[in-house]
C-alpha cells in the first residue's frame, strides 16, 4: 500500500511539473521577447503617469492597429487601438515649475494687421483657465491714434518681461521669473498683498475675489496644484497670463494662440529663431520682426518684454481665405 500511495504521489508531482513545463515558453530567446513585446506596451503607458496599457479581458478590440514607438529600446511595435490609452504629460512640481522648460525662451508676437476684434483668443483663454467674467488675463482694446486714422485692434496679455518690475517688490517671492522666459505666480506663496499689481506698468494682473467654479474643481480631479497650471485658484490671490506653459511642455501652442482664426497671435522658442500661429504657419523670429518693424509696448520703460508687435499696417479688413473648420472659430 505503501509503495501504491508513493507511486501515485509520484505520477501525481510529475504530471504537475508536466503542467508546469508546458506553460514555459520553448525558448529563453522566446521568452525574452515576449518580455521584451508586453513589456513595451506597458512602458508606453506605466511612464505617463496615470496612462498605459490597458487590460485586453476588459477593452473589446476595434480591430484598428496603432504603431508606436516604444521610448525604452527605440523600436516601432504595434497593438489595437483600443488597448492604448493617450500620453498625458503629468504635473510638475513647484521646484520644477520654478525652474522652467531647460534650453528655451519663449516668445510671443502679435500681428496688429491681422487682428479684427473678434476676441476669440479671449474666450479660448477664459475657457481653458475657468477664469471668472470679471477679469481676463488676454484684453482686446480698440485703438485710434487719431481722428483721420481707422481704428485697429490689440491684444493684450502679461508680457513676460525679462526684467520684471513685478517680481522686485514681492515680499514672499510668489511671482518668479523662469530661466525659459516665463513669469508665473504661485498661488501657494501668494499673500494678496497687491504689491505686483501696482508694480507692472501694464496692469496686467487681476485680483481673485471668489473660489473656484464647481467645473473647475471637478476638472482639477485629484491633481496636484502647480504654477504652471494655474488653477485650482486660490480666493485672495492674482493671477495672470501665463503662456500656458503646461502646454509647451508637450509642444503645443497656447489657448489664446491656437483660439486665434486670423493667426495674428506667433508663439515660438528664440532659441530656435522660430514662431508659430494658430493656423500653423512657422516664420523665422528674428527676420519676420525685422521686416515688419517689430516693436515691444512701452520698451522704454526698460522691462524688455517678451511680446513683440507688428504694426497695423495693410490691415485686411476682412477674414483671409480659410479652412471650414477654422470658419466655424469666427
Amino acid at each position: 500500500m505503501l509503495n501504491t500511495e508513493n507511486n501515485n504521489e509520484n505520477a501525481s508531482l510529475n504530471n504537475e511539473a508536466g503542467k508546469e513545463e508546458t506553460a514555459k515558453p520553448k525558448s529563453k530567446e522566446e521568452g525574452r521577447r515576449k518580455f521584451l513585446k508586453f513589456g513595451a506596451l506597458a512602458a508606453l503607458g506605466l511612464t505617463a503617469a496615470g496612462c498605459g496599457w490597458k487590460d485586453a479581458a476588459d477593452e473589446k478590440q476595434s480591430g484598428e492597429k496603432v504603431k508606436f514607438i516604444n521610448p525604452n529600446d527605440g523600436k516601432v511595435y504595434e497593438a489595437d487601438a483600443s488597448l492604448i490609452e493617450e500620453y498625458k504629460v503629468p504635473p510638475v512640481t513647484a521646484t520644477e515649475a520654478r525652474i522652467g522648460i531647460p534650453n528655451r525662451k519663449f516668445v510671443m508676437v502679435i500681428d496688429l494687421s491681422r487682428c479684427e476684434g473678434c476676441r476669440k483668443c479671449t474666450m479660448a483663454n477664459q475657457k481653458a483657465h475657468f477664469i471668472p467674467s470679471d477679469r481676463e488675463w488676454m484684453k482686446v482694446f480698440k485703438m485710434q491714434e487719431s481722428k483721420e486714422t481707422a481704428p485697429y485692434f490689440m491684444p493684450r496679455p502679461c508680457f513676460h518681461c525679462d526684467k520684471p518690475l513685478c517680481t522686485k517688490v514681492c515680499p514672499v517671492n510668489a511671482t518668479f521669473k523662469r530661466q525659459d522666459g516665463i513669469v508665473l505666480i504661485d498661488n501657494e506663496r501668494c499673500i494678496g498683498c497687491r504689491s505686483c499689481m501696482a508694480a507692472c506698468p501694464y496692469s496686467a494682473r487681476s485680483f481673485n475675489w471668489s473660489d473656484p467654479s464647481a467645473e473647475e474643481m471637478a476638472a482639477v480631479g485629484n491633481i496636484p496644484y502647480t504654477p504652471e497650471r494655474g488653477f485650482p485658484r486660490k480666493k485672495g490671490t492674482v493671477e495672470k497670463c501665463d503662456f500656458c506653459p503646461d502646454m509647451a511642455r508637450q509642444g503645443k501652442l497656447p489657448h489664446c494662440v491656437s483660439g486665434c482664426p486670423m493667426g495674428t497671435l506667433y508663439f515660438g522658442d528664440q532659441n530656435e529663431d522660430a514662431v508659430t500661429n494658430g493656423l500653423g504657419q512657422t516664420v523665422k523670429f528674428s527676420q519676420f520682426i525685422e521686416d515688419n518693424a517689430g516693436y515691444r509696448y512701452m520698451e522704454e520703460l526698460g522691462t524688455e518684454p517678451r511680446v513683440y508687435y507688428l504694426p497695423p499696417k495693410n490691415r485686411r479688413g476682412h477674414l483671409p481665405d480659410m479652412n471650414s473648420d477654422v470658419k466655424e472659430k469666427c
